[in-house]
């Protein structure tokens, strides 16, 4: 069983011989609009068929297709689409070693790290690759996929201090850029600064909740690379229910470090009620969409 299969309303659907089952159903009642169908050679057909629950949510069925048209499901994975930007930074896409799915890395500043994500468009990517078309990635939607979450207040801040904090990360940002390409002073300059907010976070927290510190985070999380645990902004929310199930499902764009992406979660893993404005916490599993150069 897919851990994230919960995330897009199927947490009832827990023993093997149920997926596979709904799976065989789910393939048989697609439409020929719902399966992408790549020539891999003279015997060989890789398939996804995808099926949606709910606007842009659903769960995508990989498989080979036989002599006689019959699609055998190998693996699964559920997804939710985001149509807002998360980042235009430099991306290169590699295929996993176990079968064919790609991770997609990313240079990206903003977070401090080598950002990894699942590749939710992999058939695409698959068959540009084949017919030899371009593979530049000009930027790319991420959604992080979630299993338990909890909504924190907000911390408060007066406009000025909004601001600010916006042009320190920025220049922050150009920093590390700076540091990665080699300069000495951003270096020097990142690591005092380093040593000034750990003095400061130190004195804080012996007097103050460690949330009303730290407004945001993007750490990565476990042994998985694509597994995080964030702390962002909840910018706007959406539900959507599952049609097979009636599962609901919480759509949430978030800010984290000054980057936007989408969070899913199931109403029945998230502890607390999201409001605009306030945070959510919790462990993703990070997925994309990468826009290649037409």
């Amino acid at each position: 069983m897919h851990k994230f299969l919960r995330t897009v309303g199927f947490s009832l659907y827990q023993k093997k011989h149920d997926i596979q089952k709904l799976l065989e159903n789910l393939v048989e009642q697609a439409e020929s609009s719902q399966i992408w169908k790549i020539q891999i050679d003279g015997e060989t057909n890789l398939c996804r068929v995808r099926t949606e629950v709910a606007t842009d949510m659903g769960i995508d069925i990989y498989g080979e297709m036989d002599e006689f048209g019959i699609i055998r499901p190998e693996y699964y994975i559920p997804f939710l689409l985001s149509h807002d930007i998360s980042s235009e930074a430099d991306c290169s896409i590699q295929r996993h070693t176990e079968k064919e799915t790609y991770a997609g890395l990313l240079d990206e500043f903003r977070v401090g790290i080598s950002l990894i994500y699942y590749l939710e468009n992999a058939m695409e990517y698959r068959q540009r690759n084949m017919e030899k078309e371009s593979t530049e990635v000009i930027y790319v939607n991420l959604v992080g996929m979630s299993v338990k979450g909890k909504i924190l207040l907000p911390v408060k801040k007066s406009a000025k201090q909004v601001e600010m904090a916006k042009v320190a990360f920025k220049e922050r940002t150009n920093l590390m850029e700076a540091a990665k390409n080699g300069d000495e002073d951003a270096i020097e300059t990142l690591t005092i600064e380093d040593i000034d907010l750990y003095s400061q976070i130190s004195r804080r927290v012996a007097k103050e909740d460690i949330y009303s510190i730290i407004d945001s985070s993007f750490m990565p999380c476990g042994i998985e690379c694509d597994q995080y645990a964030i702390i962002g902004d909840i910018l706007y929310i959406d539900k959507r229910k599952n049609r097979f199930t009636g599962e609901e499902v919480y759509d949430m764009k978030i800010e984290c470090n000054d980057m936007i992406f989408h969070v899913a979660i199931n109403s029945q893993d998230l502890i607390g009620e999201p409001e605009v404005g306030r945070r959510f916490k919790g462990q993703i599993w990070m997925i994309g969409s990468a826009k290649f150069k037409t």
